[in-house]
């Protein structure tokens, strides 16, 4: 025999209310790590961060040269998001239309 409930409206409303809330909150992403811009990177999240994803000896050849901004604590390599940002765009070059725009501006 099947067990009937009777409910009133306000009350299936609260309940479904309750339950779209609750898978609402299961799909919301979880913040990322990667967010934080004074997050310290080791060389795997930093391979994993840029764009191109270069190869660990890449990243090697680019501290010794001193191309990227790093730190080391004992043997690890240290990155902080902040800064690889900040280097990032500093390689980031104009178009033709900004420099165009720069041109046009009278000189001081």
């Amino acid at each position: 025999m099947n067990d009937v409930i009777l409910t009133t409206p306000t009350e299936l409303a609260a309940l479904i209310y309750d339950q779209v809330c609750k898978a609402l909150a299961e799909q919301q992403p979880t913040p990322t790590p990667a967010a934080d811009p004074e997050r310290w990177m080791n060389l795997q999240d930093l391979i994993d961060y840029l764009p191109d994803h270069p190869k660990p000896q890449t990243v090697y050849s680019w501290c010794h040269n001193k191309l990227i901004p790093y730190s080391k604590k004992g043997k690890k390599l240290l990155f902080q998001k902040s800064a690889v940002d900040a280097w990032m765009e500093s390689g980031h070059r104009r178009t033709f239309a900004q420099m165009q725009a720069e041109a046009k501006q009278p000189k001081r």
